[in-house]
């Protein structure tokens, strides 16, 4: 027995059976930037009277490279996870859909140039 409506099953509305994902998401990048920003922090404070050519040194080390792509690949992602879900709770018609779209656009646009950046440093 089903406790939707005929009218509701004939339009497919309901459950897109992707928010249980969405969640775990949204959760586990935030648990990988817990320590990833903890350790950014105490590594931008420690560089905090560098020169220029020390934190190039610094950023040349692959192990900070790769874990500074990590914090701004997930840090984007988490970003863009959260960013949808408070636009599908208060956006509706049109506007959701092209908030939608420019926030997917900007989050990718920003973390590659964040990468890419990064990876002109290192090499």
């Amino acid at each position: 027995m089903s406790l939707r409506t005929p009218l509701s099953e004939a339009k497919g509305l309901g459950s897109a059976k992707e928010g249980a994902s969405h969640w775990w998401l949204q959760r586990l990048t935030a648990i990988a930037l817990i320590p990833l920003a903890i350790w950014l922090a105490f590594a931008v404070a420690k560089l905090g009277s560098a020169d220029y050519e020390t934190v190039v040194a610094w950023l040349s080390n692959p192990y900070v490279v790769v874990a500074l792509i990590i914090f701004v690949a997930a840090t984007f992602y988490h970003t863009q996870l959260g960013l949808q879900v408070i636009v599908e709770d208060y956006v509706h018609g049109w506007l959701k859909i092209v908030t939608l779209v420019i926030i997917n656009f900007l989050c990718i646009v920003l973390a590659v140039i964040g990468i890419v950046a990064l990876l002109k440093i290192f090499l």
